[in-house]
């Protein structure tokens, strides 16, 4: 069996990485393009040979998503958030809700903790955004103001694996989400966050995470 250079194995190694640092310091967003192979070619100072393979290992191991004629995505933060998504979207709806719930109870425990200032301004802002899409009976930005209120809430914790874990199950409720409120938000009853939230603006844990239980049951029970 013929042997692979160790040189050029060596430059492949450093492209994946280079690419993988890209996307787990957020520079590659989630769903966003990445630059072509000639771009990255010429921003790596290497052949586009090499470039290909980098981004054939991280489209196997889930990060990126080739796409004949459109070009390559970002799917996935890591290794770990891949392989999370995949279990996930083969998991029932119940199963992903059970770890939501685990997930978020923490994520606000650990806020309460650990929450800045900028995290504070950050969650009042989007309880706001939440609370006005609910207001006027929009239920795409409601959707989505809810999901950022609660990966902010994740991300408040300063803990970088439950934050991309919780943004990869949040990713895959969506739809599930959608589909429990029903064509008129107005009509569903609403799951006010409010106390929650203050709770972690406040610093208290207990009562952080007491208070995201509770509307997880109603969730769970409605």
């Amino acid at each position: 069996m013929a042997l692979q250079s160790t040189r050029k194995s060596a430059l492949v190694d450093q492209v994946i990485e280079q690419l993988r640092q890209q996307i787990s310091d957020g520079e590659w967003g989630l769903g966003s393009r990445i630059p072509t192979e000639s771009e990255l070619a010429e921003l790596l100072g290497v052949g586009r040979n090499t470039i290909r393979e980098g981004v054939r290992a991280l489209a196997h191991a889930g990060l990126l998503e080739i796409r004949q004629g459109a070009g390559t995505f970002v799917v996935g933060r890591s290794e770990v958030t891949a392989a999370v998504r995949r279990r996930i979207a083969a998991s029932p709806a119940s199963d992903a809700m059970e770890v939501r719930r685990g997930l978020e109870v923490e994520a606000a425990r650990l806020a309460a903790h650990r929450r800045d200032e900028a995290d504070i301004t950050r969650l009042r802002i989007l309880l706001s955004e939440r609370e006005a899409t609910h207001e006027v009976n929009d239920t795409e930005a409601f959707i989505a103001a809810d999901i950022a209120l609660h990966q902010a809430v994740a991300e408040a914790s300063h803990n970088k694996l439950l934050a991309e874990l919780y943004s990869e199950l949040a990713d895959s409720l969506r739809e599930t989400v959608r589909a429990g409120l029903g064509p008129n938000l107005a009509e569903e009853p609403h799951i006010d966050h409010t106390r929650a939230i203050e709770a972690i603006i406040a610093g208290d844990a207990d009562l952080a995470a007491a208070e995201t239980a509770a509307y997880l049951r109603l969730l769970v029970d409605d």
